[in-house]
């Protein structure tokens, strides 16, 4: 099996990790990517990427990772995907180095960034995969203000699903919150709060079929009490049913409630020379432009660790 020295290993090559490498090579760190499938992750699915600081008009998040990928390989990064060198199979430490095993090449380095990032709880539902982009979204503050006025649905009952609600509202009068139960998970001043904004709840459903040729028109619902199913016409639906952050290989690593990864504001966790960044950790507010903010900071927390 070969073996390959860098001073830092990124693990994930979604904008955290792309901007991290960037920052690492450009300051002359000799680092690597690994990325078990192809780059960019989530925001690959987005066709219009309007609110990220800088770029405008707006640009696909294809065309952003394109360019992410291709500056950090310009200042001497390598970037590693869908191989059976890139597909990370244990990370372990001996010594000051970190030692990440893969089916092809062991890779060591003193320094390591989990970039994983966290996906979506799909609905799992016909529909929804060949929508997603043309009106299915995951995202109100990335993919709202592209529904004014809009017949707007969203799925889910917790804080994060009444919270999307209510800033939907700002953009459409007419919102009508999904939930499976007859009464909401989230805080009673949320939940208040979102109905008194004008979201219409419909309790005890759940979407059995997203409906479209080429772009959402309507959801499938059934009660799940009665049985009854129904069509209600819709242009936009907005799932908010979880996350779950990308952790598998950093099972040792105190994490938060929901399990996202717990780092100081140098992107630092308790093992030295481990650090994450992106949605992977826990923080806040998650989008692209904190994601990358997150890499640029590990990058230079490396920097500084190493020059010590």
């Amino acid at each position: 099996m070969n073996e390959m020295i860098f001073d830092y290993i990124i693990i994930g090559a979604g904008p955290a990790g792309l901007a991290s490498a960037q920052y690492a090579a450009r300051s002359g760190l000799k680092t690597i990517v690994l990325e078990a499938a192809s780059v960019g992750g989530q925001i690959m699915q987005i066709t219009e990427l309007e609110n990220y600081p800088g770029l405008f008009p707006s640009v696909s998040g294809n065309e952003l990772i394109e360019n992410l990928a291709n500056q950090a390989k310009a200042f001497g990064a390598q970037i590693e995907e869908a191989t059976s060198s890139s597909q990370v199979l244990s990370i372990d430490k001996q010594g000051s180095d970190f030692v990440v095993k893969t089916r092809a090449t062991v890779y060591k380095a003193p320094a390591l960034l989990i970039a994983t990032g966290a996906i979506h709880r799909n609905l799992g539902v016909p529909g929804e995969k060949e929508l997603t982009g043309r009106g299915v979204s995951y995202c109100a503050v990335c993919d709202g203000p592209f529904f004014p006025n809009k017949k707007i649905v969203v799925v889910g009952g917790g804080d994060s699903a009444c919270s999307e609600a209510i800033y939907l509202s700002s953009i459409s009068k007419d919102v009508t919150i999904i939930h499976r139960r007859d009464t909401f998970r989230a805080q009673k001043a949320v939940v208040d709060k979102m109905l008194s904004c004008g979201v219409q709840p419909v309790y005890n459903s759940v979407i059995k079929s997203i409906n479209g040729s080429g772009k959402v028109q309507s959801v499938t619902l059934e009660n799940v009490q009665t049985g009854e199913v129904t069509d209600l016409a819709c242009d936009a639906v907005f799932i908010f049913t979880g996350m779950l952050p990308q952790t598998d290989l950093v099972e040792m690593l105190p994490k938060d409630d929901s399990g996202y990864i717990l780092t100081n504001e140098k992107m630092e966790t308790i093992i030295p020379g481990l650090f994450a960044a992106g949605d992977v950790r826990a923080k806040p507010f998650r989008q692209i432009v904190t994601a990358v903010s997150d890499g640029a900071i590990a990058a230079n927390s490396v920097k500084e660790m190493l020059n010590k």
